[in-house]
């Protein structure tokens, strides 16, 4: 069905923000719906930030958020609200993922956030944050694969998916797109473990080859329940994974050899097996100052990347593939997706 002048109108005069704030990262994206052509469901950025905060610092050990973390987190975040007001935004949704889930002063860090900025934050669920890594980043799967492995290697938790291929035909209505999303959305796991987790028990300054694969094998351990849950799922010629995070796109960037890190290049880049084998040997040669000094690193992540090698290898290990496909999307333009689809749907339906 065709979408309304008033709809298009309504639509058009709406601004979209959604915030993903995370153990490692604070980001931003504030968007504008795409012209409400029959079936389309996308948006145009108009905005966006993304700063490491690193709030989950510290807290595999200590349990708590430190106040350093909070102090830098809040700092980010009122640039998020300057941004937001400033746009103009009618519609919000800011989550917060697993250093506040885990953090015994989560609640505590979220109203003082809330005082400082305004800000009202949620603390999302393993399987909200799950779904929303696959509504955000499904698009890029190969429609002709049975199967697919989705994974969002994140600071303090990883996410990774079973997506099965939809039953429903296409259909040019928005609000059958999250129905089919859950259909194929087979099986799910939340690992409480990422790339600072694991840094901070293993180390990520210098990793040598037995740290590294001493990390590798404490991930094979966590994804066990998981591989076997999803054993019996058909896999075809065309199966592949479908990884969305820093380090996917990190690799990617080194793969590519970009002296800067390039999203138009990145996004949605495929990559064979040995292409992948080649980076990660590359980013393991390297030293922590020659990871710093990365343009597609940096010094932020420079002890952090080699822990989320550690992961994608051990779901490589688990999900043998020939392919894998690199998203530069995730969480913030799943939560997009999804508020603009429930308001057109909303729409339709009060007519």
């Amino acid at each position: 069905m065709k979408p309304s002048e008033e709809e298009q109108k309504t639509l058009r005069d709406a601004v979209y923000a959604a915030l993903d704030l995370g153990t490692n990262n604070c980001r931003l994206l504030v968007a504008r719906p795409a012209p409400a052509d029959e079936g389309s469901a996308g948006f145009r950025v108009i905005d966006s930030f993304s700063r490491i905060v690193r709030l989950g610092e510290g807290l595999s050990r200590t349990g708590r958020l430190s106040a350093a973390a909070i102090d830098r987190t809040i700092s980010a975040l009122k640039i998020c609200r300057h941004k937001i007001e400033t746009r103009g935004v009618t519609r919000a949704r800011l989550i917060a993922t697993e250093a506040c889930r885990s953090a015994e002063n989560g609640a505590e860090f979220l109203q003082r956030a809330r005082d400082a900025t305004g800000l009202e934050l949620e603390i999302v669920d393993r399987e909200t944050e799950a779904h929303l890594a696959a509504a955000g980043s499904a698009c890029l799967a190969d429609s002709a694969a049975a199967s697919v492995v989705l994974f969002d290697i994140g600071g303090g938790s990883s996410e990774i998916v079973w997506l099965g291929r939809s039953s429903r035909k296409p259909s040019g209505a928005t609000h059958h797109l999250d129905g089919a999303l859950r259909e194929r959305v087979r099986f799910w796991v939340s690992l409480k473990l990422g790339v600072v987790t694991l840094a901070e028990k293993f180390g990520g300054l210098e990793v040598s080859d037995a740290i590294f694969e001493a990390m590798v094998e404490h991930v094979s351990e966590a994804l066990m329940e998981f591989v076997a849950k999803v054993g019996a799922e058909h896999r075809c010629r065309n199966f592949h994974l479908l990884g969305t995070s820093g380090t996917v796109t990190t690799i990617a960037g080194v793969y590519l050899g970009l002296a800067r890190y390039d999203r138009r290049r990145v996004d949605g880049l495929w990559m064979s097996s040995e292409e992948v084998n080649g980076a990660v040997a590359s980013l393991r040669k390297m030293s922590y100052a020659e990871r710093a000094m990365n343009g597609c690193i940096g010094a932020g992540r420079a002890d952090l990347v080699l822990a989320g090698c550690a992961i994608l290898e051990a779901i490589r290990r688990a999900f043998p593939a020939d392919r894998v496909r690199i998203a530069d999307r995730g969480l913030r333009e799943g939560i997009l997706m999804q508020m603009i689809n429930a308001d057109r749907a909303f729409l339709r339906a009060s007519r």
